[in-house]
């Protein structure tokens, strides 16, 4: 019963954000909900990241390259880390770069490839945001227990294997 009142609990929660009217079957009601979600997770961090000028896809390009741990790293490197597919790497990489954030420079051994590492400035940028986002994502997430969150990213991590 208890299980069944928060699925009641949360299914009423999405209709009623999404003004729904209609009964949709459970595996649309659960797609919807990620995607719900992940939209409400976006716009709660995206303060942080403008608050320093940054894209939530730039900001995913400077950590990539932090964990490089200094070594270089190429375009479709970091596009195949990235978390939004989608995204331009060529278009954020330029931004970056403008920005003092990263350096790129021609590959010793293929002139057609870029190798790209983060700058000084990229790290201290990095160095400054942890505390704030590491905040924010226990702010966001901070109704659900340390057991809850661990059966949340096993569920995530299966619905993409």
């Amino acid at each position: 019963m208890f299980v069944h009142t928060i699925y009641v609990y949360t299914t009423m929660g999405l209709d009623e954000e999404i003004k729904n009217t209609k009964k949709l079957s459970l595996h649309t009601r659960s797609v919807l909900n990620v995607l719900y979600t992940s939209n409400f997770l976006k716009d709660f961090l995206h303060a942080t990241f403008k608050e320093h000028d940054l894209t939530p896809q730039q900001y995913n390009v400077l950590r990539i390259l932090r964990g490089q741990g200094g070594k270089p790293i190429n375009m479709s490197d970091i596009q195949g880390r990235m978390v939004h597919k989608m995204s331009n790497t060529t278009r954020l990489v330029d931004k970056l770069e403008d920005k003092g954030l990263l350096h790129r420079t021609p590959c010793s051994s293929n002139r057609r490839k870029m190798e790209i590492r983060i700058s000084d400035a990229g790290l201290v940028l990095l160095a400054k945001m942890d505390p704030k986002t590491e905040l924010d994502n226990e702010e966001v997430l901070s109704r659900l227990s340390v057991s809850e969150l661990e059966t949340l990213n096993r569920i995530l991590d299966k619905i993409r294997y």
